[in-house]
């Protein structure tokens, strides 16, 4: 993905601000959003799914440490990494900042200049680890080559497979609801009926079964989908 195609949200209620730093994101080749609390930010976030999150830490409402908070205790947003944009220099803030699952932190007032270097800084740090190969037992993904084998053979499938595929793997152990699994693989703006799920479902398994790894995509009665090595 190039730099032209990572979206940054910026969330701050002051107007002056988010135009400040979306003309610095523009200048430095980022596409930008923007949201004026954490509210809005937060289904913007669902539905956009951005590549990196400036938060303010003084929104009204919602604040913007709740927000981080909700963000890294749900496995769906969890790996968005996010900015913290404070007024706070005092060390504890930091601390209860970074505590919170932020990935780095910025005192206000700061420089366009250092705001893009920390923002390249924390988006090479994720993109390392997600260029990682995914394994789970001898299934391995690979997010580079958008490869897959089993046992080192390769396994052949569909592009909407894989990202379900993906998904799974980067989130094990949970059961997804057919709408969860919408928003997460297909994307919130996009109508599909839930029995699309079902059907890519059945695909994900036929192309695994050759290989014997279909029992990792499990039926969970009532609730949805999920993957995991446990039965």
């Amino acid at each position: 993905m190039t730099q032209a195609e990572l979206r940054v949200l910026i969330v701050d209620d002051e107007e002056a601000i988010r135009e400040m730093i979306s003309v610095s994101l523009e200048l430095a080749g980022f596409q930008w959003m923007e949201a004026e609390n954490g509210q809005l930010a937060h289904s913007m976030i669902v539905d956009e799914r951005p590549d990196l999150i400036l938060l303010d830490w003084m929104l009204p409402g919602v604040s913007g440490i709740e927000l981080a908070r909700r963000l890294k205790r749900d496995e769906a947003t969890s790996e968005i990494p996010v900015i913290m944009l404070t007024a706070k220099s005092e060390e504890d803030n930091k601390i209860q900042g970074l505590d919170a699952g932020a990935d780095d932190y910025i005192t206000k007032p700061f420089s366009t200049r250092e705001l893009i270097s920390r923002i390249n800084a924390v988006l090479r740090r994720v993109k390392g680890d997600q260029n990682k190969a995914i394994l789970v037992e001898g299934l391995a993904l690979d997010p580079v080559s958008h490869r897959i084998t089993a046992d080192e053979r390769p396994v052949e499938m569909g592009p909407t497979e894989y990202r379900l595929l993906e998904f799974f793997m980067t989130h094990q152990d949970r059961a997804y609801s057919r709408a969860q699994l919408l928003d997460q693989v297909w994307g919130g703006n996009v109508y599909v009926e839930d029995r699309t799920v079902d059907v890519h479902i059945r695909r994900l398994r036929k192309a695994l079964a050759p290989h014997k790894y279909d029992h990792l995509v499990q039926t969970v009665r009532g609730t949805g989908y999920r993957f995991s090595t446990k039965f």
